[in-house]
């Protein structure tokens, strides 16, 4: 399909934070295909295989982690990108990437850093991802970082829309490399950020059905799946009830597909340049006011049926205990971090603070769960409730 006027275009790409004279050109790539492969071969995106999607350290095979949501959010985000005729490379780079700032154990890793740097400026995962590819994760002689193109690192900041108040991380980083935050992302980040709630809305009735943590029926009988699940029935009666779910599942993600498409193009009628998407004043990549609502109201419901569940807000307390207690053994005890951790520690505060919880935020679930259990000499109870 043909590049939309809207669409980013490589070639007129604002460039990169770092501009290398003597760079090698290594095949007929674009340079969003350069981040997106720059991306996927980096060491934090081969760690999301062991981060926490729903369930912390699952043991079944089954269930999806961090890295099986980022690519599927990638599959439906390069679908629409297509369709819209977006620059796809950089559709899938930024929702491959999405969540990789995210700490182990998920949201409760979160919050657990975000209290521990309370006195530091806090945490926020959205902001690590953008330290992790710009700073932390750095496997180049010339500089620090992946150094992606602006629009890739705009996109992460930007896909939920214009940031008015930036922690110290994003805050710091846009004074490196202005990110233009007061305005909205391009089509493509704004596609990688719904294909997102698509992925996730849709994926987490399946693991939470494995999982034991929502009932079938409450599940079927909610409006956002009601209609749908009648339809499946109606088409394939008697087939078994795991295949039926499956095919539920496809339909709603096409309906929710078909719906953004509809709305996007509705709100793209008279935007004829990727300056008119970031000054829109709103975000053009959407659904319809209808679904929107429905959406909204089967997130409550699984909020309440599954990511607040009682056991599953027991095993983020102790998940937030264990984060906790290896940033104080961190602190107290700094030679306990892994040697090129310690040689570049800062002295002051609050980039030690900073650099610890960098140090942490980079775990995998099972691999904070192996360091408390070395430096404390007891493994964390009830940390897997799947």
């Amino acid at each position: 399909m043909d590049r939309a006027p809207y669409a980013s275009d490589p070639a007129c790409s604002r460039g990169r934070e770092f501009a290398l004279e003597n760079a090698l050109a290594r095949g007929p790539r674009s340079a969003y295909q350069r981040d997106r492969d720059r991306i996927i071969h980096s060491i934090a995106f081969r760690r999301l295989r062991y981060k926490t999607q729903v369930f912390i350290a699952p043991d079944g095979d089954h269930y999806r982690v961090r890295l099986t949501h980022s690519l599927e959010v990638a599959q439906i985000a390069r679908t629409i990108a297509r369709t819209l005729g977006l620059d796809e490379d950089l559709t899938e780079a930024l929702a491959l990437a999405h969540d990789i700032g995210h700490a182990p154990f998920g949201h409760a890793g979160e919050e657990a850093l975000d209290a521990a740097l309370h006195k530091a400026g806090g945490f926020d995962h959205n902001a690590n991802t953008l330290r992790t590819l710009m700073r932390i994760e750095s496997p180049y002689c010339e500089h620090d970082g992946l150094n992606l193109t602006w629009e890739t690192l705009e996109g992460l900041a930007k896909h939920n829309g214009p940031v008015t108040a930036p922690n110290w991380a994003l805050a710091e980083l846009d004074a490196a490399y202005a990110l233009d935050l007061g305005t909205h992302a391009s089509l493509e980040a704004q596609v990688a950020s719904l294909s997102d709630d698509i992925a996730y809305d849709n994926h987490d009735i399946d693991d939470g059905l494995r999982g034991g943590f929502l009932d079938l029926d409450e599940v079927l009988a909610h409006p956002f799946v009601a209609e749908h699940w009648a339809e499946v029935e109606r088409r394939f009666p008697g087939v078994p009830r795991n295949r039926q779910l499956a095919e539920l599942i496809r339909s709603q993600i096409g309906f929710m597909v078909n719906d953004l498409l509809a709305e996007t193009r509705e709100r793209l009628k008279g935007i004829g340049s990727i300056d008119e998407v970031r000054a829109a004043g709103q975000p053009l990549v959407a659904f319809s006011a209808e679904l929107g609502e429905s959406e909204r109201a089967f997130k409550r419901f699984m909020y309440e049926k599954l990511y607040y569940h009682p056991d599953q807000i027991a095993t983020a307390r102790r998940a937030r205990e264990v984060l906790a207690e290896l940033y104080s053994a961190y602190s107290q005890q700094p030679f306990l971090m892994d040697e090129e951790w310690i040689d570049t520690l800062p002295r002051q505060e609050p980039a030690r603070s900073r650099h610890i919880a960098d140090y942490i935020a980079g775990m995998t679930d099972r691999f904070a769960i192996t360091a408390h259990a070395r430096i404390y000499g007891r493994t964390p109870e009830g940390l897997r409730n799947v």
